[in-house]
């Protein structure tokens, strides 16, 4: 009997090892899919977060770039002030002539404005802003003629004369020199 009992107990255990098995076979088949769920919400949610950082960096770039063009002119307007500062020295110092001291103001004048156009052009060559040179013969990338006249001292196309002068930003032209050149 206690054999039967035996192989009962283990037909009794081989059934209830069947059982285990096919709820088994049942679990890993419903679990790879569950897996699969898990892993493909996991990822789509790596995905969102990704997708949100980069939109995030997108805004803070174009936020940055849109206050760089906006102060771009930062440097060089605070250096343009210091040559606004003289100009309102020599306009307070007119002010303030009266006619016994109207030839010493006038001297102090002068070397005054002197002195405020070398500092404005220190300031313009320091933003790489440079005069156009003027001499020799006719550039139309840089020039511009605003008249021809005879002249015996030079030769066909070199420049006569300057109206007003030109400038350029590193290498591109600010503004044409306008000259009047030889016929």
């Amino acid at each position: 009997m206690s054999q039967e009992n035996e192989n009962l107990d283990a037909s009794q255990k081989e059934e209830v090892a069947q059982e285990e098995q096919v709820e088994t076979e049942e679990t890993v088949e419903s679990d790879p899919l569950e897996a699969a769920l898990a892993e493909a919400a996991e990822y789509k949610d790596k995905y969102l977060r990704a997708h949100a950082d980069f939109e995030n960096a997108k805004k803070r770039l174009e936020k940055d770039k849109m206050n760089a063009v906006a102060y771009a002119n930062e440097s060089f307007a605070k250096d343009i002030l210091t040559v606004i500062d003289s100009f309102e020295n020599a306009l307070s110092s007119i002010e303030s002539a009266d006619k016994e001291n109207a030839s010493e103001v006038l001297e102090k004048m002068q070397e005054g404005v002197k002195l405020t156009y070398e500092q404005l052009k220190k300031v313009l060559e320091k933003n790489s802003i440079k005069e156009i040179e003027c001499k020799g013969e006719f550039n139309p990338e840089v020039h511009q003629a605003i008249m021809q006249v005879e002249s015996d001292d030079h030769k066909t196309d070199d420049i006569v004369q300057v109206m007003q002068k030109g400038y350029t930003l590193k290498d591109r032209v600010l503004r044409p020199a306008m000259v009047s050149t030889a016929k």
